[in-house]
């Protein structure tokens, strides 16, 4: 064309968890028994939400108005309801309704948030990175994203000098990023650690971003959320309703902006995410018109005990699995529905296999593995050789290997078929 009109970040829009799926699909073509363990998707792994939340639902389809437009920052009484429950948790930041705003699920959010801030202003966030953040950042900023680490020899916990120092000399980082329970690794950071960054922010006068998608999956209990410890720093939460429900296809998310007043060029960026909404006239209407019934229900309490419980058993079961393997750092997650396995530093390498009965498939992934990464090696011969789809750990921008699987699996015998397998074949793997 006359003119260059490929965006200068369009390189960095990339998303593992589904290119992944790319690979899998031709695995399938080829004839394997594909078992998916890369995506986020409780029901399409087999959860249902329960009866009473499809009730609601159903009732709601037949009011007209949720057929309709709704406001565009959302539907009134929804966001009054939600500002409400931020306001209940003891010692928190206030909100009012206006400082909720609804989205068609976290992605268009943080679309909008990296979307909407200068390209000099950028995000410093975890490594490994969740994609969509990491992606959105470093297209909008045009640069590779900034990211601080994450220890997996202390439970995946942010290592708090490292964002200190980097803050400190770049002054080009106007935000941190903070996902708990994080996403890959599952963690959930301590109260303390959490209120140690939020003071890094403060004196380096920066906002926060926090994804708290995962907030209502926490094990053992202890639940937090931004507005209890972010004191008066100027902070976007994330929240969502796709895990808790669970009800992904909904597409419904919301920010809760909080300490608006504490800063005018907060308040003014904040101006402009509701600004770029009102170009797409509203979000969804019908899954924000559930939200008071749902999360207001005496039953809604138990449903979340319940899925913790449920969650916390199974990642037991993942952890028990691969107990033992000196090749890999399996720390057990604190919330959320994954768990992250990391192979030691000098045990992969680009010799290693594994046994595909196929030679077709076997080909196939002998071609595909040329010059990738070795956890992206080892996945690929863990499709072709068991059907299991996982996502390598370098596809969450992490300078460690391994990969992520799923806590999703609803049918009992197939779950531990899949933890028993990935630990035979990662046993098989490092031996060959």
């Amino acid at each position: 064309m006359r003119r260059d009109i490929v965006h200068a970040g369009a390189g960095s829009l990339t998303y593992e968890i589904r290119e992944i799926v790319a690979v899998g699909r031709q695995l399938q073509s080829l004839g394997v028994d594909v078992t998916w363990e890369n995506i986020g998707d409780p029901v399409q792994k087999g959860e249902a939400p329960p009866k009473w939340i499809r009730d609601i639902v159903r009732e709601l389809v037949d009011d007209p108005a949720s057929w309709a437009y709704c406001d565009t920052e959302g539907i009134a009484a929804t966001r009054e309801f939600l500002a409400a429950r931020v306001n209940e948790r003891r010692g928190g930041v206030q909100i009012t309704a206006s400082d909720i705003l609804f989205f068609n699920g976290l992605g268009d959010a943080v679309s909008k948030v990296y979307g909407q801030l200068r390209r000099e202003a950028r995000v410093l966030g975890p490594s490994p990175a969740y994609s969509t953040h990491s992606s959105a950042e470093s297209a909008s900023s045009g640069y590779k994203h900034l990211t601080y680490t994450l220890d997996p020899y202390n439970g995946w916990m942010p290592d708090v000098d490292d964002i200190r120092m980097k803050v400190k000399y770049n002054d080009s980082i106007a935000g941190i990023l903070l996902l708990s329970p994080d996403n890959p690794t599952g963690a959930v950071y301590p109260r303390a650690l959490l209120e140690e960054i939020a003071e890094i922010a403060r004196r380096s006068d920066c906002f926060l971003i926090t994804d708290e998608i995962y907030a209502h999956i926490v094990y053992g209990g202890g639940r937090l959320h931004a507005s209890e410890w972010v004191g008066d720093v100027p902070a976007l939460a994330m929240r969502g309703i796709s895990k808790e429900y669970p009800w992904p296809g909904a597409r419904c998310g919301w920010i809760e902006i909080l300490n608006r007043g504490r800063d005018e060029n907060f308040s003014r960026y904040c101006a402009s995410l509701l600004a770029a909404k009102r170009l797409e006239v509203s979000s969804t209407t019908l899954p924000q018109m559930s939200i008071p019934r749902v999360m207001g229900d005496a039953r809604y309490a138990a449903h979340l005990r319940g899925r913790e419980a449920m969650f916390e058993r199974r990642a037991d079961e993942a952890v028990a699995a691969l107990a033992g393997c000196d090749a890999v750092v399996a720390n057990k997650p604190g919330g959320a529905f994954y768990f992250t396995v990391m192979f030691k530093d000098g045990v992969l390498s680009d010799k290693q296999t594994l046994k595909i009965e196929s030679r077709t498939v076997r080909e196939r992934i002998e071609k595909m593995v040329e010059g990738v990464a070795p956890d992206k090696r080892f996945v690929y011969y863990l499709m072709g050789a068991t059907g299991i789809v996982v996502v390598p750990l370098t596809g969450f921008q992490s300078e460690h290997h391994g990969f992520r699987a799923t806590l999703l699996e609803s049918d009992d015998a197939k779950r531990a078929w899949i933890y028993r397998t990935l630990r035979e074949s990662i046993d098989a793997y490092v031996a060959s």
